[in-house]
Protein backbone atom coordinates (compact mmCIF):
# COMPACT_ATOMS: atom_id res chain seq x y z
CA UNK A 1 0.00 0.00 0.00
CA UNK A 2 1.24 3.30 -0.84
CA UNK A 3 1.66 5.36 2.62
CA UNK A 4 1.57 8.92 0.90
CA UNK A 5 -2.10 7.78 0.30
CA UNK A 6 -3.48 7.82 3.35
CA UNK A 7 -0.86 10.00 5.02
CA UNK A 8 -3.10 12.80 5.57
CA UNK A 9 -5.74 11.10 7.98
CA UNK A 10 -3.24 9.84 10.57
CA UNK A 11 -3.82 11.60 13.70
CA UNK A 12 -1.59 14.21 14.80
CA UNK A 13 0.54 14.44 17.57
CA UNK A 14 -1.79 15.64 20.53
CA UNK A 15 -1.07 18.85 21.56
CA UNK A 16 -4.32 19.27 24.60
CA UNK A 17 -6.18 16.78 26.65
CA UNK A 18 -8.98 17.03 23.98
CA UNK A 19 -9.13 18.16 20.38
CA UNK A 20 -10.91 17.22 17.03
CA UNK A 21 -9.04 15.25 14.55
CA UNK A 22 -11.51 16.65 11.62
CA UNK A 23 -14.34 18.06 12.36
CA UNK A 24 -16.33 15.19 13.16
CA UNK A 25 -13.75 13.18 16.12
CA UNK A 26 -12.91 13.77 18.90
CA UNK A 27 -9.35 12.56 20.25
CA UNK A 28 -9.00 12.73 23.98
CA UNK A 29 -5.32 12.16 25.98
CA UNK A 30 -6.23 9.87 28.82
CA UNK A 31 -4.23 9.26 31.58
CA UNK A 32 -4.75 7.62 35.10
CA UNK A 33 -6.22 9.54 36.95
CA UNK A 34 -8.37 11.73 34.88
CA UNK A 35 -11.42 9.72 34.10
CA UNK A 36 -14.34 10.49 31.45
CA UNK A 37 -17.51 10.54 30.95
CA UNK A 38 -18.61 9.88 27.54
CA UNK A 39 -21.79 9.18 25.60
CA UNK A 40 -22.73 5.44 25.38
CA UNK A 41 -22.18 3.91 21.90
CA UNK A 42 -19.75 7.06 21.14
CA UNK A 43 -16.21 4.98 20.92
CA UNK A 44 -14.73 4.27 17.80
CA UNK A 45 -11.16 3.28 18.49
CA UNK A 46 -8.47 3.70 21.45
CA UNK A 47 -4.80 3.35 21.52
CA UNK A 48 -3.10 2.20 24.60
CA UNK A 49 -5.26 0.59 27.57
CA UNK A 50 -8.76 2.22 28.31
CA UNK A 51 -11.47 0.45 30.00
CA UNK A 52 -15.26 1.53 30.27
CA UNK A 53 -17.73 1.30 32.82
CA UNK A 54 -21.05 1.55 31.75
CA UNK A 55 -23.88 3.21 34.13
CA UNK A 56 -21.63 3.90 36.84
CA UNK A 57 -23.27 5.45 40.05
CA UNK A 58 -22.31 8.51 39.58
CA UNK A 59 -24.87 8.86 36.30
CA UNK A 60 -27.48 6.61 38.01
CA UNK A 61 -27.39 8.85 41.18
CA UNK A 62 -27.71 12.23 39.54
CA UNK A 63 -29.64 11.60 36.15
CA UNK A 64 -32.66 9.62 36.70
CA UNK A 65 -34.93 12.09 34.81
CA UNK A 66 -32.29 11.38 32.32
CA UNK A 67 -33.09 7.87 31.48
CA UNK A 68 -34.90 6.84 28.85
CA UNK A 69 -36.03 2.62 28.46
CA UNK A 70 -33.43 0.87 30.50
CA UNK A 71 -30.23 2.65 28.87
CA UNK A 72 -27.70 4.70 30.91
CA UNK A 73 -26.61 8.42 28.34
CA UNK A 74 -23.13 8.20 29.88
CA UNK A 75 -19.80 5.81 30.23
CA UNK A 76 -17.48 6.50 32.34
CA UNK A 77 -13.62 5.94 30.61
CA UNK A 78 -10.29 5.09 32.19
CA UNK A 79 -6.97 4.24 31.76
CA UNK A 80 -3.74 5.57 29.43
CA UNK A 81 -3.55 6.21 25.54
CA UNK A 82 -5.41 7.73 22.83
CA UNK A 83 -9.43 7.55 23.01
CA UNK A 84 -11.22 8.38 19.64
CA UNK A 85 -15.01 9.58 19.89
CA UNK A 86 -17.85 10.22 17.40
CA UNK A 87 -21.56 10.38 17.18
CA UNK A 88 -22.82 8.99 14.14
CA UNK A 89 -20.83 11.95 11.97
CA UNK A 90 -22.25 14.59 13.46
CA UNK A 91 -19.94 17.97 14.24
CA UNK A 92 -17.49 17.72 16.97
CA UNK A 93 -16.93 20.97 19.15
CA UNK A 94 -14.24 21.01 21.80
CA UNK A 95 -14.87 23.52 24.78
CA UNK A 96 -11.99 24.14 27.36
CA UNK A 97 -14.09 25.89 30.65
CA UNK A 98 -12.60 28.04 32.76
CA UNK A 99 -14.45 28.05 36.11
CA UNK A 100 -17.17 28.61 34.00
CA UNK A 101 -20.88 26.76 33.47
CA UNK A 102 -22.88 26.22 30.09
CA UNK A 103 -26.02 24.21 30.03
CA UNK A 104 -26.24 21.96 27.38
CA UNK A 105 -28.86 19.84 25.44
CA UNK A 106 -28.39 16.08 26.80
CA UNK A 107 -28.84 15.05 23.15
CA UNK A 108 -25.57 16.97 22.05
CA UNK A 109 -23.38 15.96 25.08
CA UNK A 110 -20.65 13.75 23.76
CA UNK A 111 -17.87 13.83 26.81
CA UNK A 112 -16.42 15.75 29.81
CA UNK A 113 -13.61 15.84 32.37
CA UNK A 114 -15.00 13.73 35.15
CA UNK A 115 -13.83 16.04 37.73
CA UNK A 116 -16.30 18.67 36.38
CA UNK A 117 -19.42 19.06 38.19
CA UNK A 118 -22.41 18.20 36.28
CA UNK A 119 -25.81 17.34 37.11
CA UNK A 120 -29.35 17.30 35.52
CA UNK A 121 -31.16 20.61 35.75
CA UNK A 122 -35.10 22.01 35.11
CA UNK A 123 -34.81 24.85 32.36
CA UNK A 124 -37.13 27.29 33.30
CA UNK A 125 -39.28 28.69 30.71
CA UNK A 126 -38.88 25.56 28.08
CA UNK A 127 -42.12 23.77 28.12
CA UNK A 128 -43.73 26.19 26.37
CA UNK A 129 -42.17 25.10 23.45
CA UNK A 130 -43.05 22.96 20.78
CA UNK A 131 -40.83 19.73 21.04
CA UNK A 132 -38.43 20.90 23.89
CA UNK A 133 -37.76 18.95 27.03
CA UNK A 134 -37.63 20.41 30.32
CA UNK A 135 -34.26 19.20 31.63
CA UNK A 136 -30.46 19.98 30.48
CA UNK A 137 -27.37 19.11 31.60
CA UNK A 138 -25.04 21.76 33.63
CA UNK A 139 -21.42 21.91 33.47
CA UNK A 140 -19.47 23.21 35.77
CA UNK A 141 -15.54 24.38 36.83
CA UNK A 142 -12.37 24.36 34.55
CA UNK A 143 -12.04 21.32 32.47
CA UNK A 144 -12.91 19.96 28.80
CA UNK A 145 -16.24 19.54 27.25
CA UNK A 146 -16.79 18.41 24.27
CA UNK A 147 -20.48 18.69 22.39
CA UNK A 148 -21.88 17.51 18.76
CA UNK A 149 -23.90 19.30 16.59
CA UNK A 150 -26.16 18.64 13.22
CA UNK A 151 -23.76 20.19 10.85
CA UNK A 152 -21.01 23.10 11.58
CA UNK A 153 -22.45 25.53 14.27
CA UNK A 154 -22.12 29.02 14.97
CA UNK A 155 -20.80 30.11 18.62
CA UNK A 156 -22.55 33.76 19.58
CA UNK A 157 -20.57 36.15 21.57
CA UNK A 158 -23.23 38.04 23.35
CA UNK A 159 -21.20 39.88 25.33
CA UNK A 160 -20.10 42.31 22.44
CA UNK A 161 -22.75 44.24 22.39
CA UNK A 162 -25.94 45.56 24.12
CA UNK A 163 -28.75 43.51 21.41
CA UNK A 164 -30.22 40.56 22.72
CA UNK A 165 -29.31 37.37 20.79
CA UNK A 166 -32.57 35.61 19.49
CA UNK A 167 -32.68 31.63 19.13
CA UNK A 168 -34.70 28.81 17.68
CA UNK A 169 -35.09 26.74 20.49
CA UNK A 170 -35.05 23.50 18.30
CA UNK A 171 -31.37 24.86 17.11
CA UNK A 172 -29.70 25.51 20.25
CA UNK A 173 -27.36 23.47 21.85
CA UNK A 174 -25.64 25.06 25.03
CA UNK A 175 -25.54 28.34 26.51
CA UNK A 176 -23.43 30.19 29.51
CA UNK A 177 -25.58 29.45 32.37
CA UNK A 178 -25.24 33.26 33.69
CA UNK A 179 -26.79 34.71 30.68
CA UNK A 180 -30.34 36.33 31.02
CA UNK A 181 -32.56 34.51 29.26
CA UNK A 182 -36.46 34.75 27.97
CA UNK A 183 -39.03 33.19 25.70
CA UNK A 184 -40.25 35.63 22.89
CA UNK A 185 -42.50 35.22 20.03
CA UNK A 186 -42.19 36.68 16.75
CA UNK A 187 -45.87 36.77 15.41
CA UNK A 188 -49.05 37.96 17.08
CA UNK A 189 -51.29 34.93 18.11
CA UNK A 190 -54.04 35.85 15.56
CA UNK A 191 -51.58 35.17 12.94
CA UNK A 192 -50.40 31.75 13.87
CA UNK A 193 -53.31 30.11 13.16
CA UNK A 194 -52.09 27.49 10.41
CA UNK A 195 -48.73 27.83 10.74
CA UNK A 196 -46.26 25.29 12.22
CA UNK A 197 -42.98 27.47 11.44
CA UNK A 198 -40.66 27.05 15.04
CA UNK A 199 -39.82 30.82 14.29
CA UNK A 200 -43.07 31.93 16.00
CA UNK A 201 -40.95 31.28 19.04
CA UNK A 202 -37.41 32.16 19.86
CA UNK A 203 -35.30 32.08 23.28
CA UNK A 204 -33.85 35.51 24.04
CA UNK A 205 -30.07 35.83 25.68
CA UNK A 206 -28.39 38.50 26.95
CA UNK A 207 -25.28 39.37 29.48
CA UNK A 208 -21.87 38.18 29.50
CA UNK A 209 -21.27 34.59 27.79
CA UNK A 210 -21.79 32.93 24.39
CA UNK A 211 -24.34 30.46 22.67
CA UNK A 212 -23.96 27.43 20.42
CA UNK A 213 -26.46 27.48 17.69
CA UNK A 214 -26.68 24.30 14.99
CA UNK A 215 -27.96 24.88 11.65
CA UNK A 216 -30.78 22.69 12.22
CA UNK A 217 -33.58 22.36 13.79
CA UNK A 218 -34.16 18.97 16.32
CA UNK A 219 -37.28 18.87 18.01
CA UNK A 220 -36.91 15.40 19.54
CA UNK A 221 -36.43 14.49 23.10
CA UNK A 222 -33.50 16.25 24.34
CA UNK A 223 -32.33 13.91 27.14
CA UNK A 224 -32.99 10.56 24.88
CA UNK A 225 -30.29 7.52 25.63
CA UNK A 226 -28.35 6.46 22.80
CA UNK A 227 -27.85 2.52 23.22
Amino acid sequence: MDQQLIAGYAPSQPVARMENHGPHMLKVVMQSGHDLFARVGSMIAYEGFVQYEPNPPAVRQRASQWLTGEGAPLMRCHGDGLLYLADYGANVVVLNLNDESISVNGTNLLAFDAHLEWGVQRVKGMAKFAGQGLFNVAVTGTGWVALTTRGQPVVVDCGRGEDETSVDPDALVAWSTHLKMKGKRSFKASAMIGRGSGEAYQLGFSGQGFVVVQPSEDSADRLRARG
